[in-house]
């Protein structure tokens, strides 16, 4: 097993309050292991909660598919360099695209992946706000609208943005190490 992160110690499971423990029993029964994100930010329950509590809002209330938010998640996670990241959401989006190659293409390069125009915007957009954000001004929201996203639509796709940029440099500060699992779910038998 792989232990969840580098830099510092990681909680003891019967350590923790009950509502942290509840929930890491809960997501290891249904990913029949424990993805080590959760053992990790085990280590503030505060920030524990408040980090899941809004990832549950995103994923819950999404006016977007939820392999498009995969896809952000890795394009934005391979941008930032995230090892946890692209590997445990690339994942999860071979299983909600059913393509297992599309995450390797966005993890390296979302400009070399096999994509509707629609879906390039949106990673062009997930780029721009990863790397440039003071330039994110009316014509690349615009950019968005023309094709095809709706005002909620823009509004989540920069949230997901945003909450994964953090994600992100928390799971770099800590060196969070992938589960061995994730390397091969969703890539066929």
């Amino acid at each position: 097993m792989t232990e969840p992160m580098g830099r510092f110690e990681t909680p003891a499971l019967a350590e923790l309050p009950d509502d942290v423990r509840e929930r890491i029993e809960t997501e290891t029964e249904e990913a029949g292991f424990t993805p080590n994100v959760f053992s990790a930010f085990a280590y503030k329950p505060s920030h524990f909660r408040a980090f899941f509590e809004y990832h549950d809002a995103i994923i819950d209330d999404a006016a977007i598919e939820r392999a498009e938010i995969e896809m952000l998640i890795v394009t934005v996670s391979g941008i930032n360099d995230c090892l946890y990241c692209v590997v445990a959401h690339g994942a999860l989006l071979r299983i909600y695209s059913g393509r297992p190659k599309l995450a390797d293409q966005l993890a390296t390069n979302h400009r070399s992946a096999d994509l509707t125009e629609r879906r390039r915007a949106m990673l062009d957009f997930a780029e721009l706000l990863t790397e440039s954000p003071g330039e994110v001004d009316d014509a690349a929201v615009a950019a968005l609208k023309e094709a095809g996203f709706s005002d909620e639509q823009v509004w989540d796709i920069a949230t997901v943005v945003a909450y994964y940029n953090l994600s992100n440099r928390l799971a770099t500060v800590a060196d969070m190490r992938p589960n061995d699992e994730f390397y091969t779910l969703g890539r066929g038998e």
